[in-house]
């Protein structure tokens, strides 16, 4: 009798490929809520920028460091064929997750640091939580699509 490991269901291998694409999607965006406060800490204290000028600056400063390790890390099993599909990703990822992360983080930035009188770094965590989840379907599922996974 031979010692091997038991098969995994195709479910059950869903789940966890999906919790650790969650995990990896999370790990990623953690590093980003760094590049994003320090954006806006930047914007916002050394540059005296408004508070939701600050704050669209660096939710996009954001974004593009996100893309980025999303292609390359999160979702690096469903590589791009060409640099156009790969700017078109892009686009997409800035119209999908750059949307909801700039309407959501402004409209909870003004109403929490603007109405609220909340500290705006703490304003803008609070925005970023509310923000990933949604994002992070919407890169699953229009983003890094499977159906744009290609054959070597």
């Amino acid at each position: 009798m031979s010692s091997q490991f038991p098969v995994l269901s195709s479910d059950r291998d869903r789940s966890l490929s999906a919790f650790v694409r969650w995990m990896k999607f999370n790990f990623v965006g953690g590093i980003g809520i760094f590049v994003q406060l320090a954006a806006l800490a930047l914007l916002r204290s050394a540059a005296h920028f408004d508070y939701l000028l600050a704050t669209g600056l660096a939710v996009e400063t954001a974004v593009i460091h996100n893309f980025l390790w999303h292609e390359r890390f999160t979702w690096r099993d469903r590589p791009s064929a060409h640099a156009m599909e790969s700017l078109k990703r892009f686009i997409k990822f800035n119209a999908t997750n750059g949307a909801v992360s700039i309407v959501g983080n402004l409209l909870i930035m003004r109403a929490l640091a603007g109405g609220l009188g909340v500290n705006y770094v703490v304003a803008n965590l609070v925005a970023v939580g509310v923000c990933s989840l949604a994002n992070f379907l919407l890169s699953d599922r229009v983003v890094f699509e499977r159906g744009e996974l290609r054959e070597g």
